[in-house]
């Protein structure tokens, strides 16, 4: 068996994996040498199907990093990636464990793209307004962070004319221009570190600023001095309340400049969103528990002096300003009836390759079978050249109709909102193979 081959088949039983989760409603997938593929389903997880080789994770491993990247976690150790699989935006951390190389995958679901299909209440759409200060999105790992952060940068790019740059490791959902003109640019791919990315972005005309997360003090003050600089900044960070958030931001940084950082923050400082995902069994839907934390004169005055643990009294009696604290949040839950449910999947067009043609592929619960098994080297064999990686995975995904990326559509930016989903959609080819493209074309023409 050939090397195309091996990619060709263990690429084919990750889109499997994947789509087995989806089907599960599954938000992760955890694989393992030696152990079933486990997911995580309404927060618990659940093994499904039969126990991964290491061998089979490694060879999945190699064929979906390519050759730099490869080298690159054989360094490391580990590796960040995101990539469309059978049409699920997947994120992708690859790490090595004591029984080798392991895989940790988010499923990024398709969602509806403003407040209110997110199943958030109104009150969140205040944050998209002001045209300038920080407005910060907290809550555990796995809690809706990036969606949140998502339908925020939606309802901006429906309603209003502004340069966004968004700044992420890696890249989860992919914009299409609206009223907004945005620029999504990935660490490491794009841009070195998030520090240099966010320096660049303040000669760069923006309006808006997303900060993917906030993990660094380097980061965290290069973000604070881009509120205070007459942008809106929206960053994420993990914290269970509000008041940690503030606190974890400001400890960061040395003692004898937390007074300064306090002040600063204290100025700059919209409010702070800290949500969680809880399950209603009678939707059958998870929806996001908040509490929200709006940036009025007694809490900047809490910030300055480093009382955070009188900020959650503030937010019990803040209502007026539009405060919310999770018990008073959970009573609008139960009142709810009128959730919004995912809709139904998008017709998708599945790309025409020869794999496709002769497997027909159809995710399923079970294995391949042989004849399917024996279709795919048939077609390996007869195939001229060996297929990419990138490629291969292409293949096996179905190709999103009306995606565009980011930087290739000139024709989205006029196109008036129309109430879809957010466009997730591979990104624009790498600078290198571009210049590359240029170079022929040019060679060619002499």
């Amino acid at each position: 068996m050939g090397p195309s081959v091996k990619i060709e088949w263990m690429l084919i039983g990750l889109s499997e994996w994947i789509s087995l989760g989806k089907e599960s409603g599954a938000s992760d997938l955890h694989l393992e040498a030696g152990s079933q593929p486990l997911f995580r389903v309404r927060g618990e997880l659940v093994p499904m199907g039969e126990p991964v080789s290491g061998q089979a994770l490694l060879e999945v491993a190699q064929s979906i990093l390519g050759t730099q990247r490869w080298q690159e976690f054989l360094e490391r150790r580990s590796a960040d990636l995101s990539e469309t699989i059978c049409g699920t935006r997947c994120r992708i951390n690859v790490f090595n464990t004591v029984r080798g190389v392991s895989f940790a995958v988010r499923l990024l679901s398709s969602f509806q793209n403003n407040i209110r299909d997110c199943n958030l209440h109104p009150e969140v759409l205040r944050f998209t307004t002001p045209d300038t200060g920080l407005v910060i999105i907290s809550g555990s790992t796995g809690s809706g962070k990036s969606t949140t952060l998502a339908a925020l940068i939606e309802e901006i790019n429906r309603a209003r004319r502004r340069h966004i740059i968004t700044i992420e490791n890696p890249i989860e959902y992919f914009f299409k221009k609206r009223k907004s003109f945005i620029r999504q640019r990935e660490v490491q791919s794009h841009t070195p570190s998030f520090e240099q990315a966010i320096t660049d972005s303040l000669r760069e005309d923006p309006d808006v600023l997303v900060i993917g997360e906030m993990r660094t003090p380097d980061v965290m003050r290069l973000t604070l001095n881009a509120a205070e600089t007459g942008h809106l900044v929206l960053a994420t960070m993990h914290s269970s309340t509000s008041a940690e958030a503030l606190a974890r931001f400001c400890m960061s940084f040395a003692p004898e400049i937390q007074p300064a950082i306090r002040s600063q923050l204290a100025d700059a400082l919209v409010g702070v969103i800290c949500q969680k995902l809880i399950y209603l069994s009678d939707f059958n839907l998870q929806v996001p528990q908040c509490e929200i934390l709006m940036a009025n004169s007694g809490v900047k005055a809490l910030i300055r002096q480093g009382q955070f643990s009188k900020i959650i009294s503030s937010i019990q009696t803040g209502a007026e300003d539009g405060m919310w604290s999770s018990e008073r949040y959970q009573r609008w839950i139960d009142e709810k009836r009128d959730w919004v449910t995912e809709g139904e999947p998008l017709k998708e067009e599945v790309e025409t390759s020869s794999i496709d043609e002769t497997l027909k592929f159809q995710p399923s619960k079970k294995k391949l079978s042989k004849p399917a098994a024996a279709a795919v080297r048939s077609v390996s064999k007869s195939s001229p050249k060996p297929i990419e990686p990138s490629r291969a995975i292409k293949s096996l995904s179905p190709e999103e109709p009306t995606g565009h990326s980011s930087e290739t559509s000139p024709k989205a930016y006029d196109e008036t909102y129309d109430g879809g989903r957010i466009e997730i959609t591979d990104p624009q080819e790498d600078l290198e193979v571009l210049v590359s493209k240029i170079a022929d074309q040019t060679s060619d023409e002499e």
